[in-house]
């Protein structure tokens, strides 16, 4: 069943991780799918795969407002104006990231720059898009740092993915009366390139999975219904809210 037919989705970060998974399952239920990151062979490639009628790359650097605002302009001056966002782009600077007292100012820059940021303009400019078509759904990439104590070592991380559940719940009260959706989605330790420090340490994979009551790492796939569930109509009632999708890892 094509639950996302007639929809336009973006989503940031989508040449590689969840980013892709995500993008590929939309397109897969019918959607035009945008997919949009800073390496643009990679988005190029996915791009390709998917077909020139159902997806099309677009480079754009979310920590810089201009370049947001262009790649929004173009995508409507085009006919690819997206009703569906999904603001997944992020990083995680393992080895730099630290306790508050040992965190080196430009490393919490940089990640603020990309995470919290880049999230904000993303949302600018989704809003304004979807205000023009009568309304649409915003999807946040979240993290358990930001519920629970997971992030005691990742001040800037767990800072930041914070403020974006903040960010989600103050745009979706304001604009619910549009018709825009606002809401975000927790994956746990899912096992991408982000990760690949842990997944290369088989002592602290073995304690994040020992937290996890499912037992087993999450994959990009695990992620992919959610998504699909909060971009459809189906779920047309749910705006503020926060979907934890991590083999239980917040519940203890």
């Amino acid at each position: 069943m094509a639950r996302l037919s007639g929809k336009t989705a973006l989503v940031t970060g989508a040449a590689a991780g969840i980013g892709r998974a995500v993008a590929e399952r939309f397109a897969a239920e019918g959607a035009r799918v945008i997919i949009a990151d800073r390496d643009a062979k990679a988005a190029a490639e996915v791009a390709l795969a998917l077909g020139a009628d159902v997806a099309r790359a677009a480079v754009v650097d979310i920590s810089n407002e201009d370049a947001v605002k262009a790649a929004f302009d173009s995508l409507e001056a085009e006919g690819w104006s997206p009703n569906v966002v999904v603001a997944n782009a992020g990083v995680q600077l393992f080895g730099q990231d630290a306790k508050i007292a040992d965190l080196d100012f430009a490393v919490w820059q940089r990640t603020v720059d990309i995470n919290l940021t880049g999230t904000f303009l993303t949302l600018k400019y989704a809003v304004r898009a979807m205000l023009k078509q009568g309304g649409g759904s915003i999807i946040l990439t979240g993290s358990p740092t930001a519920l629970n104590g997971e992030g005691a070592d990742f001040t800037e991380y767990s800072s930041t993915k914070a403020g974006m559940h903040g960010m989600a719940r103050a745009v979706a009260g304001a604009y619910a009366k549009d018709n825009i959706r606002v809401n975000v989605v927790v994956p746990g330790y899912t096992e991408t390139a982000l990760v690949s420090a842990i997944i290369n340490d088989p002592a602290s994979r073995a304690s994040i999975i020992s937290r996890i009551p499912l037992g087993r790492a999450g994959a990009p796939k695990d992620v992919e219904g959610i998504m699909v569930f909060l971009a459809s109509d189906d779920a047309d009632f749910a705006t503020g809210a926060t979907f934890a999708v991590d083999g239980g890892m917040t519940t203890i």
